[in-house]
């Protein structure tokens, strides 16, 4: 076949394709043309205009012309719609054939870009060849319309995105949300104004382009994420030099893999909380007992991984006597192996060896412990994996945790109480997701049964000594770290009074029972509860948040209390319990005045975890990143109220 008639036969093909094109957009109520760049623009939107040379554009970004033009000569796609024996056609054929001849199309088009898309002024129907061929880029002289800066979340993703171009030189990658860019050239193991070297832009092109190829195969293009979007959930776990060392297949089922984790990032709450252990047992319906009776189990191997070893740490301490409180109760039903990780040891490494000895549930006791859970997830479907964090948006790992914000909420009515002024003393250790909520618990506790009571807030993830802050600040009364497990003595853990010499004695101690939650949550796994929480395909990441009810939390009062304060503790520890009273349904301000509630908003749990602020009676604030102590660094990274807005680290993913 000649070039000319194979070039005929494209173009029909071509045809075909912008008849389907425009037929589909116009079912669908879209515009079925190319989109025109001066109908877009006024002079008001723009803040003026660079040149910026000859440059490979993707050719998935050339949506439309610069002016009218031929408005109907093409689909939005760029394929053609005028007839075989027309004028337009024949010179369409004709450029055809000089691309599958040895010269080629050579000719720079000339174009716009305005928002990271790219309108022609002089070249239509080259491009409209070179993409009927799935050319990847198209050679263009590009002049740059900068837009008007606002706070419009599309500019100011766009204002990011020019500072990155500056730095990559690639227009390949785009992000939804903003921070994505600065986020990326960390994930590569770059300095924030690294500039790329013309080696690293050819291989992060080369991989992306086999990575984008599989997040549209997947069905990326009806998400409202971009692919650049889907690369940080990817570089999360694997380092970007896989994407030249695994095979398209291969790079199809990892991003498969961690699809849910996707989708997650495109729902407004990617993160179902759940409050209420009940919701984790199985049906009481008809249906309920029919399949609860089929799916449940008599026997299950469960794996708990610690860093560091229970010698070393009393949170790891607490969760390993969680542990021995669960093989003493639950006995033969349940065989529990251990992995307390060496320093330096390969926590992959380990998470592989529980599932390979057999692991059918495995508990992570710690957050940084995160990324490990997830690439096991992601290779072990069939392993049911926990982690002890929250507000984690990762669907194939559930986390948990304990809403220790209603024993603070007792403390403080303690506290409230037995103050001999106003000036009650709180530590509080990290501003992580949670947190908030329990110091604004306990300033309302101490606000119910001390109207005039303000509560000062000293940091132990600012100061090496806040205990001794407070004092010096005059309190009477502190509210210390909480007690870690049941077991253990009060001592001057959780809720105490300053003596005259400055000896803390013990009030009260709110505490975390682990041992409770692992009880109640491995029997509703073994009655097959686990599928419960599914929340109907929602494609929401779980969280498990328990509270007094549950048994997680529990309250430690000193024997010398006053009996009167102790009645008042029970009484409010029973309401808290039975749903009587809520710990947030009350009226209240924040510390700027505004009104949270008027005493008839019920605030959802999601609410409560997500608090970035305090209430009117606290003095002092949520500690800034550059603050912090660096020991605290890492797990507000994780788990910060403000993570989204922390400068990225370096990752050293490049390599």
């Amino acid at each position: 076949m000649s070039s000319q008639s194979e070039a005929s036969v494209k173009y029909a093909q071509a045809l075909k394709a912008g008849q389907k094109t425009y037929k589909e957009c116009v079912l669908a109520g879209r515009y079925p043309y190319l989109q025109i760049l001066d109908e877009i623009l006024n002079t008001s939107m723009t803040a003026g205009q660079v040149d910026m040379g000859v440059i490979e554009i993707p050719a998935d970004q050339i949506v439309g012309t610069k002016g009218e033009g031929r408005r109907t000569a093409f689909a939005a796609d760029f394929m053609p719609l005028l007839s075989p024996d027309s004028e337009f056609a024949a010179k369409w054929i004709d450029l055809c054939c000089a691309h599958l001849s040895d010269e080629g199309i050579r000719d720079p088009i000339r174009c716009y870009e305005y928002m990271g898309r790219f309108y022609v002024q002089e070249g239509n129907k080259r491009v409209s060849v070179l993409k009927s061929f799935g050319a990847p880029t198209v050679s263009g002289y590009v002049t740059r319309v900068i837009p008007a800066y606002s706070e419009d979340e599309s500019v100011a993703i766009y204002y990011e995105f020019m500072g990155f171009y500056r730095l990559s030189g690639t227009y390949q990658v785009y992000f939804s949300r903003r921070g994505g860019f600065a986020k990326l050239q960390a994930a590569l193991g770059y300095e924030p104004d690294h500039v790329w070297t013309d080696e690293e832009r050819r291989r992060f092109q080369s991989g992306f382009h086999y990575f984008k190829e599989a997040f549209n195969k997947l069905g990326g293009k009806k998400l409202p994420v971009t692919a650049g979007d889907a690369l940080l959930v990817w570089l999360e776990l694997y380092p970007i030099g896989t994407l030249k060392e695994l095979s398209a297949q291969e790079i199809g089922k990892r991003l498969a893999a961690v699809w849910t984790d996707v989708k997650a990032r495109t729902l407004a709450e990617p993160i179902a909380v759940s409050v209420d252990d009940d919701e984790t047992q199985p049906s009481k319906g008809i249906l309920g007992r029919i399949f609860g009776s089929v799916l449940s189990t008599t026997h299950l191997n469960v794996a708990f991984i610690n860093r560091p070893d229970p010698v070393h740490s009393n949170w790891i301490s607490a969760h390993d006597l969680g542990r021995r409180t669960l093989e003493r109760a639950m006995g033969e039903s349940v065989t529990v192996r251990v992995y307390n990780l060496n320093p330096g040891e390969d926590v992959d490494e380990v998470m592989e060896r529980a599932a390979h000895e057999g692991a059918q549930v495995i508990f992570a006791t710690t957050a940084p412990l995160m990324p490990a859970c997830r690439k096991l997830a992601a290779k072990r479907p069939d392993i049911k994996v926990l982690n002890c964090s929250v507000a984690m948006p990762y669907t194939g790992v559930r986390t948990y945790y304990s809403r220790i914000y209603e024993g603070k909420f007792v403390t403080g009515a303690i506290a409230g109480a037995m103050t001999r002024g106003d000036s009650i003393g709180y530590v509080a250790s990290n501003p992580i997701f949670g947190v908030p909520a329990s110091i604004n618990a306990f300033a309302l506790g101490a606000q119910l049964t001390n109207p005039s009571a303000r509560v000062t807030l000293a940091w132990s993830c600012v100061s090496e000594d806040p205990i001794t802050e407070l004092k010096h600040r005059g309190v009477d009364i502190i509210s210390n770290r909480d007690v870690p497990n049941p077991q253990q003595p009060q001592g001057d853990w959780g809720l105490c009074r300053v003596a005259g010499d400055g000896a803390l004695e013990a009030l009260a101690s709110p505490y975390w029972d682990w041992g409770g939650f692992y009880i109640r949550l491995v029997s509703s796994i073994l009655k097959g509860g686990w599928d419960t929480l599914d929340y109907k395909g929602s494609g929401k990441a779980v969280n498990y948040w328990w509270g007094m009810a549950s048994g997680a939390v529990g309250l430690k009062l000193a024997d010398d209390l006053p009996d009167g304060v102790r009645s008042l503790a029970n009484i409010l520890c029973r309401n808290l319990i039975d749903g009587t009273i809520t710990v947030f349904h009350r009226k209240y301000r924040s510390q700027d005045g505004s009104i949270v509630s008027d005493g008839n908003r019920w605030l959802s749990p999601e609410d409560v975890l997500h608090m970035d602020w305090l209430v009117e009676n606290v003095d002092g604030g949520i500690p800034g990143f550059d603050e912090l102590l660096p020991m605290s660094r890492q797990i507000v990274r994780l788990q910060g109220v403000y993570r989204d807005s922390i400068p990225p680290e370096k990752g050293g993913a490049a390599q």
